[in-house]
């Protein structure tokens, strides 16, 4: 199951393996005013080998987190490599307090990497 969360108000979920654009080519760079964007990646350990009762649970919880930040413009969520991918404008600590949001939900969530580029 692979679950997309866009623009912090919709969510759409594949629940078919198919194959698809590498996330590079999906993830917007710039934001509708054109505005580049920053990004983050959390990994969750072992997401995909638990009930899916509880995999459902913590996609629904981390899209609630999404939604509460306007900032956010893309996520994705990838049960085959348990990653979290989250695009958002450029907002001073935004990325460490969804990070600790997202936490606080899914406590083995773990932050891997994030991108700020100033230009």
């Amino acid at each position: 199951m692979k679950i997309r969360i866009y623009a912090s108000s919709t969510l759409t979920a594949a629940t078919e393996p198919t194959p698809g654009l590498p996330l590079w080519q999906v993830a917007p760079t710039r934001d509708s005013t054109g505005t580049r964007l920053t990004d983050f990646m959390m990994l969750i350990p072992r997401l995909r080998s638990k009930p899916l009762a509880e995999i459902e649970r913590a996609s629904r919880d981390i899209q609630a987190v999404l939604a509460l930040h306007q900032a956010v413009v893309f996520a994705d969520l990838n049960l085959k490599l348990n990653l979290l991918w989250v695009s958002l404008r450029p907002v001073p600590g935004a990325i460490g307090e969804l990070v600790a949001a997202i936490r606080l939900c899914v406590p083995e969530a773990v932050l891997v990497a994030h991108h700020a580029d100033p230009h």
